[in-house]
């Protein structure tokens, strides 16, 4: 087998010339490929920011789950040491009925004092945690209902979505195909560049052709040297004005 035959596609040495006419198809095949992305619209992204908000919505749900579980848990220590407290009252009072003389009635009434005290801030955190739990709880039920009704919007808009990609998936992968197909002759670094004007301009043409002596994509007149190196195909030529990729129009020539 000869080292010819044994080149892959990719190591041909192509044409500066035949590199633009590809770059030329590849371009008309993208913006077949536009025109049928353009029938989506918006639904795209629509679906993609309902997506992100229920994900939002559901993590706030969990958050909030969160916030009502700790605040469970110390209602249960609260209502712990609260019955702690009544226990121990209880005791002291029964110590009362035992004492030797006023000194130690008067240490016991203390304590007793100080136990009714935590029972009474013990209670008053437990009716705040209560009133803390029931704003939660309507708060996580005010949020589940927006996830319903933007589960709802998602589920029609991703339903539309998905309707019009599967009447229109053969035809995209016959035109991918074909693009595939068109960028062989063109390198890395052209592509590159071909992809980063497209993303730059607003109607996705990187490669336009000179129609009635101006550029085909912002319409500047182009000088007639130009127009002759543009033509010869043997250099890449960018628009000055809006930088995008240059090609003769065939139908003028």
């Amino acid at each position: 087998m000869t080292y010819m035959a044994q080149k892959k596609t990719s190591d041909v040495d192509y044409s500066m010339q035949e590199k633009i006419l590809a770059l030329y198809e590849l371009q008309k095949i993208d913006s077949q490929i536009d025109e049928i992305n353009k029938v989506k619209g918006e639904l795209p992204l629509e679906v993609q920011d309902l997506e992100d908000e229920l994900a939002g919505l559901n993590t706030r749900i969990e958050n909030v789950n969160a916030e009502i579980e700790e605040l469970n848990t110390l209602t249960r220590q609260r209502k712990r040491e609260v019955d702690q407290a009544k226990i121990m009252i209880g005791n002291y009072k029964e110590q009362q009925n035992n004492v030797r003389n006023n000194r130690e009635y008067d240490a016991i009434s203390k304590e007793i004092e100080y136990q009714e005290l935590e029972i009474e801030l013990a209670e008053k955190r437990l009716k705040e945690y209560a009133a803390g739990i029931k704003a939660k709880k309507a708060q996580v039920e005010q949020t589940q209902t927006q996830v319903e009704e933007r589960t709802v919007d998602y589920n029609a808009k991703k339903e539309e979505l998905e309707s019009i990609e599967a009447e229109t998936a053969q035809q995209v992968a016959d035109l991918e195909a074909k693009a595939a197909k068109a960028k062989s002759p063109i390198d890395e670094r052209l592509l590159a560049a071909y992809n980063r004007i497209r993303s730059n301009v607003h109607n996705g043409l990187a490669v336009v052709t000179v129609t009635r002596d101006a550029c085909g994509g912002c319409f500047n007149r182009i000088p007639p040297q130009r127009q002759v190196d543009i033509r010869q195909g043997k250099k890449l030529i960018v628009c000055e004005y809006c930088g995008r990729i240059l090609v003769a129009d065939k139908q003028e020539e």
